[in-house]
Order: structure tokens, then sequence, then C-alpha cells
């Protein structure tokens, strides 16, 4: 049986001790298989053992060995394609409740934190920085349409505004959002488990979904196991593979870099970053970066369409980093590494049923930390019965990429090279 550890990240490095999880080698029966133990997985376990439910996670790997635990660990409100942008495809009707839940998911996240005590570096404060001047006229329009939806936590950042909160010259101004914020991602997850054993769910690591035996009562079956449910959750997003093909069909896993500084000292991660916000610009092929529990600096940024792994992640990154922050040029990185997330062509998560009794949530984008909390209790109260918001998210269209599995890879690549010049020249 194959053992697949967590990949050579900060994360992986810096992450709280964890008891080991036993693989599934047995027949279980229980009310919901969740399969994915990443954010969207973890998030609908919780919020189903609190309403109740007996609940069977599976994990291929380890808890948070995808996205969930190899992300830029920032809190983002809203969606990867915004609220204005989905009413105009939906309407007005739709797009209000939509518009609603897009801030709901950082609030989970606090609550969580709270709740259960989960140590994740949990930081407040969001920065989105504009490196043009056109940028800075659509952080004044995101800001007032954010706050047609009641959320107020935002401040416009002139140019002295936004020297005083990141030591950096290129950008003309900004916007805060004292809502959005940072967390260690993988210690979240790891959080979040134990939470869900502490409500009587069960997690097996290592035991991946090989074949689901769909029907009334369906059977989801691993190498050595196999679990009978009333209902599953099919969160694995990236790392899915082509269990479920329909849903393989819609989307394209995509890599980002991710690098990690040697330890800076307080004195010149202050200088960096005085208020410990984390930053991400403003460009459609943006760079994220943020301050670690033990001062490093975690700067990601790039798309690699088809989730390969480049040879070297340092030296795509590492030019980012300077570009920004030139007094960095002798720190020395200590991690390198590349997390995959799911593309969907619309930008949007697509949420929705198999039959009766298969749900699913994936495809956040590249925008999925704050989501996928809630696609975790959209799911939950879908299988309770309420499924006003669970079919506000499924409503929404989505197509499969031109050419198929074959070619939709250098279709988003052009695509990401067009708007890559739109952001080098702002046309």
């Amino acid at each position: 049986m194959a053992n697949t550890p967590y990949p050579e990240s900060y994360y992986a490095a810096s992450a709280n001790a964890v008891p080991p999880r036993p693989v599934l080698q047995d027949d279980v029966e229980t009310d919901v298989c969740v399969i994915g133990a990443g954010y969207t997985g973890l998030s609908s376990a919780l919020f189903l053992l609190e309403n109740g439910f007996r609940v069977t996670v599976l994990e291929a790997a380890k808890v948070g060995f995808g996205a969930s635990g190899r992300n830029g660990g920032q809190i983002v409100n809203s969606y990867s394609r915004d609220i204005d942008v989905i009413e105009r495809s939906v309407g007005p009707k739709q797009a209000q409740l939509l518009g609603q839940m897009a801030f709901e998911g950082g609030r989970i996240i606090r609550e969580r934190v709270a709740k259960y005590n989960i140590q994740c570096d949990l930081k407040d404060g969001g920065v989105f920085a504009a490196l043009t001047a056109k940028q800075m006229v659509h952080l004044e329009s995101q800001k007032r349409l954010w706050e047609r939806f009641g959320h107020t936590q935002l401040e416009l950042l002139d140019q002295r505004r936004i020297r005083e909160v990141v030591a950096c010259d290129q950008y003309v101004g900004g916007m805060l959002d004292m809502s959005g914020g940072h967390i260690h991602p993988l210690n979240l997850a790891l959080g979040e488990a134990a939470a869900v054993e502490s409500l009587g769910g069960s997690i097996y690591e290592q035991s991946p979904a090989v074949r689901i035996e769909r029907g009334a009562n369906p059977v989801v079956h691993t190498p050595q196991g196999k679990v009978r449910a009333k209902f599953i959750i099919v969160a694995g997003n990236a790392y899915l593979g082509n269990l479920v093909p329909e849903l393989a069909a819609k989307s394209m896993p995509c890599g980002t870099q991710v690098i990690t500084t040697e330890p800076l000292g307080d004195e010149l991660a202050k200088a960096l970053l005085p208020q410990d916000y984390c930053v991400e610009d403003c460009n459609y092929l943006l760079d994220y970066y943020r301050l670690t529990g033990d001062k490093r600096l975690i700067f990601g940024g790039g798309v690699v369409y088809g989730a390969r792994d480049p040879a070297n992640i340092e030296a795509i990154i590492r030019p980012k980093m300077l570009k920004a922050f030139p007094q960095l040029k002798d720190v020395k990185i200590d991690y390198a590494w590349t997390g995959n997330f799911l593309l969907t062509l619309s930008r949007l998560p697509q949420v929705g049923r198999l039959g009766d009794n298969i749900y699913y949530s994936q495809g956040c984008s590249g925008h999925g930390v704050t989501y996928t909390h809630l696609a975790g209790k959209v799911l939950a109260e879908a299988l309770r019965g309420q499924a006003e918001r669970f079919d506000a998210f499924a409503d929404l269209p989505h197509y499969p990429f031109p050419g198929g599995q074959m070619l939709r890879t250098p279709f988003a690549a052009l695509g990401a090279w067009y708007y890559g010049l739109r952001d080098k020249y702002g046309f």
C-alpha cells in the first residue's frame, strides 16, 4: 500500500503534531461518506456532525495534502469572479443570494478557530494592491459593490497610505479589507480534522476512493475497504482525478508556485509589512505574499496549466519577489513547492448533485480558502433538506473547456498569455 507524504513545503515542516490516522481496511456504514480531507470535505463533515449525522471521511494521502495545505494562506472574500459578473450572468435575484454569501467563508473560519481552539497563526487584514490607475478605479468600484451587499470593513488606500502597510514602491494605491487576513493553512486543516474527530467523525488517510458504486445506497470502494452510505460528498477538487468523469470534463487542474524565505527577523519583517497584513496585487496573473508566524516571507504567483510541477520553482518566483522587495536580494529561500487548484471555464465554483445522493463542490479557480468553508455549510444544508442556497450555486451555468481534455490546457494557456499582456501593458 503506497504511503503518500506531504510535499516538502514550509507548511509541512511547521505543522502542528497530530496522531497518525488509520487506513480503511474494513467495511463501514455511515450516513455520509466525504471524499477528500481538504477544506471542502472537512467543512462539510463538521457542519454535518454538528447536526447529528454520522460522517466518514476518506483521504487519498493525508489531511490537507492538496490545495488546502499548500495555498498562500490568505483569507480573501468573494469569488474568483465577483458579484457584478455573476449578476450579469444570472440576474439580480440569484446574484443577491450569492452576494449575501460572498463574505461568509471568512466568518466561518474565524468561528471554527475560536470554537475548536485551532492554532493556525490567524491574523486580520488583507490588502488588494493596485499597480495602475486603471486597477485603482476597479478597486473603487469593487468597494462600492461589496458595500452594496453589506460588507463595510473596507478602506481605500492612496499612494501614501499603501506605503504605510507595504514597503513596495510599485503600487499607486489599494484597498484594505479588515475581514480578510491570513492563516497557516495546513494547521487550519489539521485543526478542523481534530474537530471532526472530537465530534465522533472518522477520518481515514492513505485511503483513496477508487470506485463509486452508485444507487439508492451508494458504496465508495478503497483499495482495502469500502464505505456504505446514504449520501456521498465529492470534495477532491484538483486531486480527484477521473473518479467522477462528468466532473473532470468541466474543470482543469492548474498549479501555482510558492516560495518561503529564511526567517527575516523582527526588524526586517516589520519593515516590509508593518501591520502584518497579507497582500495580493490586482493583476489577472497575480502575485501574493504575507509573513508567517516565525517572520518568513511567503511569496506566490504564476500559473502552470495542466498542473505540471516546474523544474525550478525558485527561478520562476524569486524574480517576482525581488521586483516587489529588492531589499531581499541576499535572503535565502528555504522552501519552494507547487500546489494545484481546480479551474473552471467560468471561474465560478461548480456545485451540484449526481442522482439523488451524490453531492459535489469543486472548481474554486484559485479563490478557495473562504469559499470552501462556505461550500461545506451549503452542502450540509442541502443534505438536511434546506436547498435554497445550494440551488443558487447549482443553477450557475457551466461549460466544458473547448476541445475537451486534450485541448483545454493550450486554450487556457493562450487565454492567460492574453491577460498577461493586459497586465503588462494596461489595456
